[in-house]
């Protein structure tokens, strides 16, 4: 017999959507029994669940994952997640955690909405993905001028100019795109990252 949590509506398909995103293993580190964190962790279909840690053993882990090269997200409310928060590559905590939580973490979760958390990873690789084509467009289009002045004879000053601000108004419109970002065009990405979740 036993006692546990709670499992929050509507987790499942979170974790399911970040997998979707390229998230390659989600963790969860408690201070909780293993046999409960085995039965979260099976119902959840996460990657791998550790039981009866203490903070410190919390930390020891992460900085295992850190070692094999891997980019490591912790996902924290309590006091005893700050280490792990300040020592992760990102630390998300949760909207109602404790102050020291939200001071060390580098995402806060408003309304402790785990939905938000997908959103933010989806949003950062697309942003990723359109700075990596306006720098193409950029130099592209700065190559081609230059050619051009060396090895044409119809470029001038004037088009030149006339090219270089197109270009630049393209890589504005294509920026804009992000401020009609939704996640059903982001799940084209192959990341190597954790997500690693606490429960205290």
């Amino acid at each position: 017999m036993g006692i546990r949590d709670q499992i929050r509506p509507g987790i499942k398909e979170d974790l399911q959507a970040m997998k979707d995103l390229g998230v390659k293993n989600l963790i969860v580190l408690s201070g909780d029994n293993q046999g409960t964190v085995d039965l979260v962790a099976k119902e959840l279909g996460l990657t791998n669940a550790i039981g009866n840690l203490l903070p410190e053993d919390k930390a020891a882990y992460l900085k295992e994952l850190q070692a094999k090269g891997e980019v490591v997200a912790f996902v924290g409310d309590g006091v005893n997640d700050s280490p792990s928060l300040a020592m992760a590559d990102i630390g998300v905590a949760m909207g109602g955690g404790t102050d020291v939580a939200i001071e060390t973490s580098d995402l806060v979760l408003m309304n402790s909405d785990m939905s938000r958390l997908q959103y933010a990873i989806g949003l950062a690789k697309t942003t990723v993905n359109n700075m990596r084509q306006n720098i193409i467009i950029a130099i592209g289009v700065v190559l081609v001028l230059l050619s051009a002045v060396f090895f044409s004879e119809w470029m001038n000053m004037s088009i030149g100019m006339l090219v270089h601000e197109a270009s630049i108004l393209v890589v504005i419109v294509n920026g804009m795109r992000l401020l009609r970002y939704n996640l059903k065009g982001s799940k084209d990405f192959n990341a190597k990252e954790s997500i690693v979740a606490t429960e205290n």
